[in-house]
């Protein structure tokens, strides 16, 4: 792997001699994130107070594109080495207080020219989501909770970010599923199966109201015997889509926790988080279809490693 640092006027340093490196998806929420050591020149430390943002690549293919958060060198006997770590470009928006505001009726256009756009994010592909009536940002709010409602409480999409650092505003599109077979170098697999936190309802009302309540049920879990309910309240002037959805993703996202696997594999970038695969192991009683919720990739002295956390293929990421 290839490794750049660039400044805030366009220069851009290729890293030396990478010794290490980890790369961390998601999708979207937790942010990604990046951690590379490499060798370094304790002569050229100047530079790396201007240093803003990282790029990495595969061959001719980029695999990464993020925000510096730290940059440090350190001299030891061992040499001199530099290690950079920072976050997916997602950060921008993070870390970003959006300013409170009403819309009357806010658009996708809106949304992207007043909270995405002015940090210099890139649109790589986006779904025609509709338009919300009184649509209100509380003050605290970061821009990227502004753009996360809007796309998934109101349009059903989750926002995320691609390889290359742009925004993507589109719902996942399934491939061919990989195979994770017998040929593969898998070096280790787990299995949890988890009942804490996994709700069965939820009813959502709204704030000021009598209580009209709109219920959501996890029927799978609730067959099984589960009983959780959550009571949420959504601030007045909801529309009836935003409250059902909020009830509904809370649900979801709760569900996504029940069943996770762990794949380690000893290669790199095996599989990309929200990509389908196959497991198809002998003597495990647990292959079948699932999906990648996120993916570690890293490279030390032991050599190449990919990390895959699997969901069932229909769980909300």
């Amino acid at each position: 792997m290839t490794a750049y640092l660039m400044t805030g006027d366009g220069t851009r340093y290729e890293m030396p001699e990478l010794l290490e490196w980890e790369l961390d998806y998601g999708c979207g929420t937790p942010c990604d994130s990046f951690r590379v050591v490499s060798l370094w020149n304790c002569a050229d430390d100047a530079a790396l107070a201007d240093v803003i943002r990282f790029a990495a690549f595969q061959g001719q293919e980029q695999v990464f594109a993020g925000v510096v958060d730290e940059c440090q060198a350190t001299w030891s006997a061992q040499g001199c080495r530099l290690e950079v770590s920072g976050r997916g470009m997602a950060a921008l928006l993070l870390d970003n207080e959006a300013q409170g505001l009403d819309y009357a009726v806010a658009t996708l256009e809106d949304i992207l020219k007043d909270h995405v756009l002015p940090y210099g994010i890139q649109v790589a592909e986006q779904e025609q989501l509709p338009a919300v009536e009184r649509f209100s940002i509380d003050y605290g709010s970061s821009e990227w909770a502004v753009l996360y409602e809007f796309a998934c409480y109101h349009g059903g999409v989750t926002p995320r970010f691609d390889r290359q650092g742009r925004l993507v505003l589109a719902r996942w599109q399934d491939e061919q599923p990989k195979m994770i077979h017998d040929r593969v170098p898998v070096t280790g697999l787990s299995v949890r199966d988890r009942r804490y936190g996994v709700l069965s309802e939820i009813w959502v009302r709204e704030a000021g109201k009598l209580p009209e309540l709109h219920k959501v049920v996890n029927d799978r879990f609730k067959d099984a015997g589960g009983q959780c309910r959550r009571m949420y309240t959504m601030p007045s002037k909801s529309n009836y889509q935003a409250m059902r959805y909020q009830g509904q993703y809370q649900l979801d996202k709760s569900a996504a926790e029940q069943l996770r696997l762990e794949v380690d594999i000893a290669l790199p970038f095996c599989a990309w988080p929200g990509e389908l695969v196959r497991l198809e192991r002998t003597g495990w009683g647990r292959n079948g279809l699932y999906r990648v919720a996120q993916a570690t990739v890293s490279m030390d002295s032991a050599g190449y490693s990919t990390r895959l956390e699997l969901v069932r293929p229909d769980t909300l990421l």
